[in-house]
């Protein structure tokens, strides 16, 4: 099993999430990233999705998806050449002193923005691989994690629309 990205592109309608994701369910897959937003067609959304399975389960899935009234197209990029990023919010410990200089060092060697400062924390906005996104949350751990978030994985085909 390896991870697989795969490109939905959905009405952009009530429920059409539900029913995607109830699909995955009933596969047994878990979906390890998720991110959906409307896309260059007018009412139309993206679902990028990132699950965990062989080819073969996969191509299934595809299959099972394009019976969805709802998904106009499913296409899997995982072997294709794309730009991937994921975005993610870091509220860190960081009270004014050293230890706040050392974790503003970190957050910029990995170009994360500081976006809020309070007398006791900080928050960080990072954007860019899943790996640079663990590896600044791994950094970050020893001055204290007070909150975490972050998007799925977002990624689009390097070229032309359409491969072209």
């Amino acid at each position: 099993m390896r991870p697989h990205t795969l490109h939905v592109l959905v009405e952009n309608r009530a429920g059409v999430l539900s029913r995607v994701s109830g699909l995955f369910s009933r596969r047994g897959f878990n979906i390890e990233s998720l991110a959906v937003g409307t896309c260059e067609e007018p009412g139309m959304s993206r679902m990028t999705i990132v699950v965990l399975g062989d080819d073969a389960r996969i191509e299934q899935v595809k299959k099972q998806l394009n019976k969805l009234i709802d998904v106009i197209k499913v296409s899997d990029i995982t072997e294709q050449s794309t730009v991937a990023r994921e975005l993610a919010l870091i509220k860190v410990a960081a009270e004014p002193g050293e230890g706040r200089a050392e974790v503003m060092q970190v957050a910029s060697i990995f170009r994360a923005q500081i976006i809020d400062v309070s007398p006791k924390s900080i928050i960080l906005q990072v954007a860019g691989d899943s790996e640079k996104i663990d590896a600044l949350e791994r950094l970050l751990r020893q001055y204290g994690i007070k909150e975490f978030v972050r998007t799925g994985k977002i990624a689009l085909m390097r070229g032309m629309k359409g491969g072209r």
